[in-house]
């Protein structure tokens, strides 16, 4: 079970939080300046970041995703000013897998106007 790469738009929260928070305590959470009622994804990480969770509501009631890792750790983005992150579903998938999306860079794109 995985978020589709499709997902328009993930909110990942930078800040670390508290994991005892069930539903309820991280919608509070979700609600940094964005409607958690709104069909949006919300990542959340634990202090030791070895453990994700992810909140959206759907329809009548909120969904709650949670992945622990056994031995290793989450690289979550720390780079940013504010405390919500924007991703794709595939910026969010890459970071299930162990990825570093903040250091991932892609190539430039090339503008051509003659091919020969």
């Amino acid at each position: 079970m995985r978020p589709s790469n499709d997902l328009p738009v993930v909110y990942l929260c930078r800040d670390i939080v508290d994991f005892r928070k069930c539903i309820n305590g991280l919608a509070v959470d979700a609600e940094l300046e964005l409607d958690p009622f709104a069909e949006h994804l919300f990542v959340f990480c634990n202090r030791k970041r070895d453990k994700i969770k992810m909140l959206y509501w759907e329809r009548n009631g909120y969904c709650l995703w949670q992945k622990s890792l056994d031995r290793a750790k989450f690289k979550w983005p720390r780079k940013a000013l504010d405390g919500v992150i924007s991703l794709t579903g595939q910026q969010l998938n890459w970071l299930l897998y162990g990825y570093d999306i903040m250091a991932m860079k892609a190539h430039k794109r090339l503008h051509y106007h003659i091919v020969l």
